[in-house]
């Protein structure tokens, strides 16, 4: 089922998701990668939670948002906090949830206009065959 229109003029909308990748637009992505509300999609070096550090929060803080999602993969984990500390300095508020829930989130942000970066992590599940995409 089809929530809203693939294209906003002028934000970006994620066009849909599986187990390992998310589209925008024409490119499908198979990494983590940072999606601001505007602008353009970039790579995100982790690809789980236990690979993060500072410095990548430092990039999600530098987009300069009103709040981040924060996908953290397959299933829900947590950043220490001490790595959010450039996002809290900023007073910039993350919300954190599997990556799944943070594209159908980001999504309801940005068609409200709402200035959100949605940091995703994406890996593969060993073992685990791709699921349809599922459209937004």
């Amino acid at each position: 089922m089809k929530l809203q229109p693939d294209r906003i003029v002028g934000v970006n909308v994620i066009g849909g998701y599986t187990s390992d990748s998310v589209r925008i637009g024409e490119r499908t992505w198979h990494h983590s990668l940072l999606l601001p509300w505007q602008g353009e999609a970039t790579a995100w070096r982790p690809a789980n939670v236990d690979e993060l550090g500072v410095a990548d929060f430092e990039a999600v803080a530098e987009l300069e948002p009103e709040l981040v999602l924060f996908g953290s993969g397959h299933a829900l984990r947590f950043a220490h906090p001490a790595l959010l500390r450039p996002l809290i300095e900023r007073r910039i508020g993350v919300e954190t949830m599997d990556t799944a829930a943070a594209c159908r989130t980001y999504n309801l942000l940005v068609a409200e206009g709402r200035s959100v970066v949605a940091a995703l992590l994406l890996a593969p599940i060993q073992g685990v065959r791709k699921t349809p995409s599922a459209p937004l």
